[in-house]
């Protein structure tokens, strides 16, 4: 959420915002403006919801989604730069950062970069101990527990209502056919499968199984507030 930017809009906050446990708040490097993140913060403190920190690459004109050649200092400095913005409007606020969640491309990044992971673990560390850091629910996250461990990081685990899976556990590339689930009926019957532990199909078919603590869907889905309203409902009637 969050991600509008000037006199651009992307998504219904006002409608989704209500409808979620964690917003995870664009910082100004993807998506975002600084009055947005003002707004959008007092927004999820209006409705009690957790706010989550979305650094991502400095890319405003690919929404964060394009890979950059950053350095392991880079991303620190560019990931503890977003948290301090975001948590700036926190404070002002009367609340905190309850936990931090890369965006896009740094997000997919760090399944595949030992140092660009332990990058973002540094600056979770930095800005405030015992701060968790969000990650892709995988089939085995053994390497991710054991870099958190060591940088003392607590791990939330996350997995995608409306997004296609590997065998492995990674998200299906964008660019290919089929990477987002467009579906209302698929997104609803992944998310309740996913939460209630329960396999679901990846992008071949196969059985899939993750165990996640988070439920994402992303806000620039034409689905996502049909979707999340039907979620809502049936994960309260657990």
């Amino acid at each position: 959420m969050g991600e509008s930017y000037g006199a651009w809009r992307m998504g219904d906050d006002e409608h989704a915002m209500p409808l979620v446990d964690q917003a995870n708040l664009a910082c100004g490097f993807h998506a975002g403006d600084p009055l947005i993140m003002q707004r959008s913060v007092a927004l999820a403190v209006r409705h009690g919801v957790a706010i989550g920190a979305h650094p991502s690459y400095p890319d405003l004109q690919g929404f964060g989604r394009r890979h950059l050649s950053c350095s392991p200092e880079d991303v620190t400095a560019l990931v503890l730069y977003q948290l301090g913005a975001l948590g700036a409007f926190c404070r002002a606020a009367g609340t905190q950062l309850a936990y931090v969640k890369p965006h896009g491309a740094l997000y997919n990044d760090l399944v595949r970069d030992d140092a660009l992971l332990m990058a973002v673990l540094v600056a979770c560390a930095a800005y405030r101990p015992g701060l968790p850091l969000m990650v892709l629910a995988l089939a085995d996250n053994g390497r991710e527990r054991q870099l958190a461990e060591a940088a003392g990081v607590p791990l939330l685990f996350e997995a995608f209502a409306d997004r296609a899976y590997l065998a492995d556990g990674q998200l299906v590339p964008r660019r290919l056919a089929g990477a987002v689930h467009q579906d209302p009926e698929r997104i609803l019957a992944q998310a309740l499968a996913i939460a209630g532990g329960e396999p679901f199909a990846d992008i071949d078919g196969r059985p899939l199984r993750l165990q996640a603590d988070s439920l994402c869907v992303h806000g620039d889905n034409a689905e996502s507030l049909a979707v999340l309203r039907r979620l809502r409902a049936r994960l309260d009637a657990l």
